[in-house]
């Protein structure tokens, strides 16, 4: 039986596609919550105990029920990238494997997920819900990377301060993710109007949080002018640059919030920012050693 054979930047092009489905998941997840739409659907898999489906005339059933049907979509993005792993030319076991840990993130994500709505959001469940969506972004970006180069280990571009300066900016990067969650989990959206909150002070933990964002931002220009003292590639920097610019905005986003109350609309470009702030240290530290390009073969498709 004859296949379409991908050439290696067609398979990126279908792995770009995964990530973004999964960026845009996180935040529609995070649009349910800050609707109040939560526990619009009060069981799972079904609506609740009575319908399959969400009334379209309940507005909170609607925007929970529209936000499962997505995973749909971000099923449909993660079987593509399976299987375009098999049909790529030349064919890698590692991409395989990378692309069958997105299969294996996304089912567990979809039954935590679950959990949260039997557990009535739970402000841990949630928090465990968003982070375990943090690393299947994580995976997307490395199969994405990886899905770039000829899979060889690659030169150092950089020197090995500079490297592990990466590795450190990825620690302080989840610190910050995990203290986000915790801002969250005791603040007013917790995506229905019965759901308790975490019982902290909301200025603590948000001071916290505030502390591990200035020491991203300082880890992050720190490292650029590492980069800048001793030469660096273009890509290097470039990706430098993109890293603390995100941090900067996204730390603005966060104090904006806080002073004008919290509203919805911008904590969920809060989300976003999280998850793109994520995408560019993933890529900064992954972008710090150089892999051959696949040289395409002419016969596969582009």
């Amino acid at each position: 039986m004859w296949l379409p054979r991908l050439s290696p930047r067609a398979y990126q092009r279908i792995v770009l596609l995964a990530l973004i489905t999964l960026v845009v998941i996180v935040v529609t997840g995070a649009a349910v919550r800050l609707t109040g739409s939560g526990l619009g659907c009060s069981d799972w898999p079904t609506c609740n105990n009575t319908r399959i489906v969400a009334d379209m005339g309940n507005t909170h059933a609607r925007i929970e029920f529209l936000n499962r049907m997505f995973t749909g979509a971000v099923s449909l993005a993660v079987i593509a990238a399976v299987l375009g792993s098999f049909l790529r030319v030349p064919r890698r076991r590692d991409l395989t494997r990378w692309s069958l840990g997105l299969v294996l993130v996304v089912i567990g994500n979809a039954v935590l997920g679950g959990i949260t709505v039997l557990t009535h959001l739970t402000p841990q469940i949630v928090a465990a819900h968003f982070l375990l969506s943090i690393f299947l972004i994580w995976n997307g970006v490395v199969l994405y990377e990886k899905a770039g180069h000829d899979g060889s280990p690659g030169l150092p571009l950089v020197s090995a301060r500079v490297r592990t300066l990466g590795r450190v900016l990825v620690g302080i990067a989840l610190v910050v993710l995990v203290t986000g969650t915790v801002v969250t989990g005791t603040g007013p959206h917790g995506g229905d109007p019965g759901v308790s909150r975490l019982p902290f002070d909301i200025t603590e933990v948000v001071r916290i949080h505030s502390l591990s964002v200035w020491a991203f931002l300082a880890v992050a220009v720190w490292t650029l002018v590492e980069l800048r003292r001793n030469g660096t590639p273009r890509q290097v920097d470039r990706r430098a640059m993109v890293l603390v610019g995100a941090i900067v905005v996204q730390g603005a986003i966060g104090y904006t919030q806080y002073f004008t109350g919290v509203p919805p609309w911008l904590a969920l470009v809060h989300v976003l920012g999280s998850t793109l702030v994520w995408i560019a240290v993933l890529r900064f530290d992954l972008g710090l050693v150089a892999h051959p390009v696949e040289v395409r073969d002419r016969q596969t498709v582009s």
